[in-house]
């Protein structure tokens, strides 16, 4: 028998090993979807999917003999199950509208229906949307192109029920793959005792993280304690989160247990632990350990706490000691907005939703009731659009101030593009082009002939508008000084 024959066999005896079937098997196989982003007959089937693994045609109503393909099929889609949903019955759509192919470049797409086809804002008959793109049917219907595995990844069987396209039990809103990814985190990181370290940028939903944590853990009859350590004053950080006795180290101080002890039996979320001095961060590694022992100031005998601590930074992780990042087992990276786009549409329902249970003015003009009942908000298309196309990097904060922008500066009865808005919104594509022919010496030479003026410094560079130039400058390090207005200095 040759050698060659014998690797063969010893391949064939070791095809039930789970590692060396997936290692045959290959990543799993990935394939571009339409994500039902906006709809004005059938808002209540936002974040449908419809994966497009061959030639389809979507349009209203069921199948027909003179179909062009295949219809497709738009599911509710969650790790381990994708339940079809019945034929679109949106009036505005032609019953078949539009003809869908995946091609080599992304999805090539064929207006077949009278509502005009727009592809990122551009009306075409016919176009090629690639992953991110935004795909819209005029006044019809808008779909964002997402990428998609066959069988969802994220799974947990530990995330409480919640209805579709709603804000799980911790508050969390998201269809995508990539929010379910992080519940599952979420969960993982529940199931053990060891300490917690979120990384992500400012904005990303690190509190809200750590109250998935602490509402999946069995720490959740105990105790939430939150607080952010960069608000610490420095000459009290130990006794803020150790403790102390009565008049110590000050007169007229009271006696309190600090933040470790307040968090006895449950969770101690402490936000931008990078932003403590070094000298505290030692005086926490003997509280991580174990038995939680600590000391209150001023007294001689230390106390132990049973506490776990879930930690946030947006700082690079070597921002922390070495032996304090060590104490975190586990890590969880926060997905930002850019990286689940698809979920946009149903954060921003949800954000206005919250808005008009604040605000009577908010629900009155803007929601559309029924049964006496708050419903849908009325949204512009061409606002979703270009939402789901802007490079956010403040996350769910900027969206949120993004639409009290559109809220405040609304003329109608609809929450839509103004002109304000228009000046906040970019489109990823061109803000990257735009900008990356701005060098840092560009911007040098441009603030010592209008440095008082970003507006004409982002006239005479080319760009958009004052704020990509304030972006631009921010990146650099660089500021421009306030605008000049008339009048005497």
């Amino acid at each position: 028998m040759t050698n060659e024959s014998n690797e063969s066999n010893a391949d064939d005896s070791e095809l039930g090993l789970p590692w060396d079937r997936a290692a045959r098997r290959g990543d799993s196989r990935r394939d571009l979807a339409l994500v039902l982003a906006w709809s004005l007959d059938e808002p209540d089937r936002i974040g449908e999917v419809a994966v497009c693994r061959g030639a389809l045609c979507l349009g209203r109503g069921g199948p027909s003999g003179d179909d062009p393909s295949p219809r497709a099929v738009f599911v509710r889609a969650r790790p381990g199950e994708s339940a079809p949903r019945p034929p679109f019955t949106n009036s505005r759509l032609s019953r078949v509208h539009l003809a869908v192919e995946p091609v080599r470049e992304g999805l090539r797409v064929r207006q077949l229906g009278r509502a005009q086809l727009r592809i990122n804002g551009r009306a075409l008959a016919e176009g090629v949307a690639q992953e991110g793109d935004v795909v819209e049917v005029h006044n019809a219907a808008t779909f964002f192109v997402a990428m998609r595995t066959p069988e969802m990844s994220g799974a947990t069987s530990m995330t409480p029920a919640f209805p579709f396209a709603s804000p799980d039990a911790f508050g969390l809103v998201g269809e995508s793959e990539a929010a379910w990814k992080m519940r599952a985190a979420y969960a993982f990181a529940a199931s053990t005792e060891r300490h917690v370290l979120l990384l992500g940028d400012s904005g990303a939903g690190k509190e809200l993280a750590a109250r998935s944590i602490h509402g999946l853990s069995a720490r959740r009859p105990g105790p939430l304690i939150a607080r952010n350590a960069a608000t610490l004053p420095e000459s009290l950080i130990d006794a803020e989160l150790f403790g102390n006795t009565k008049n110590y180290p000050n007169v007229g101080m009271p006696e309190r247990p600090g933040l470790i002890g307040e968090a006895h039996g449950g969770t101690l979320f402490l936000d931008e632990i990078a932003e403590l001095p070094e000298r505290c961060q030692v005086h926490l590694l003997r509280a991580l350990d174990d038995d939680g022992e600590h000391q209150r100031l001023g007294e001689s005998r230390p106390r132990k706490s049973s506490f776990k601590l879930v930690a946030a930074t947006n700082r690079p992780v070597d921002a922390l000691k070495h032996d304090l990042l060590a104490r975190f087992v586990h890590r969880v990276n926060l997905v930002g907005l850019m990286e689940r786009r698809e979920d946009i549409p149903l954060i921003a329902g949800h954000l206005l939703q919250t808005m008009a249970r604040g605000s009577r003015f908010v629900a009155e003009r803007f929601f559309e009731r029924r049964a006496g009942a708050l419903a849908e908000p009325r949204l512009e298309p061409t606002l979703i659009s270009r939402l789901l196309r802007h490079p956010f990097t403040h996350h769910v904060r900027e969206l949120e101030r993004l639409l009290w922008l559109a809220i405040e500066t609304a003329e109608h009865d609809y929450i839509g593009m103004t002109p304000a808005v228009e000046a906040e919104l970019r489109d990823s594509a061109e803000s990257a082009s735009e900008t990356a022919e701005v060098t840092r010496e560009d911007l040098v030479r441009a603030l010592a002939d209008h440095g008082r003026s970003p507006t004409k410094m982002a006239k005479l560079l080319g760009l958009k508008n004052r704020y990509v130039l304030i972006r631009l400058l921010k990146k650099h390090g660089l500021s421009a000084g306030p605008e000049e207005t008339g009048g005497a200095s």
